[in-house]
């Protein structure tokens, strides 16, 4: 239960970090850099993910021993 609220807490972590940057970049006329910028945090959430939905499909594999 506790990585679970971590990984929580991680994923709004970056997602506040990018909005600012997000923020900061098009209010200082880089919207271009903003983009990347966005991409960049959701290709890291989504790798957060994917981590997740593995160890997922590990539990489930080994709770119904499945190989």
């Amino acid at each position: 239960m506790r990585m679970d609220v971590d990984m929580i807490f991680k994923i709004a972590a970056v997602g506040i970090l990018v909005s600012v940057l997000n923020q900061v970049l098009i209010r200082s006329g880089r919207e271009e850099q903003a983009m990347m910028t966005t991409l960049t945090g959701l290709v890291i959430v989504l790798f957060m993910v994917i981590q997740l939905i593995d160890k997922l499909f590990t539990t489930v594999k080994t709770l119904f021993q499945l190989y």
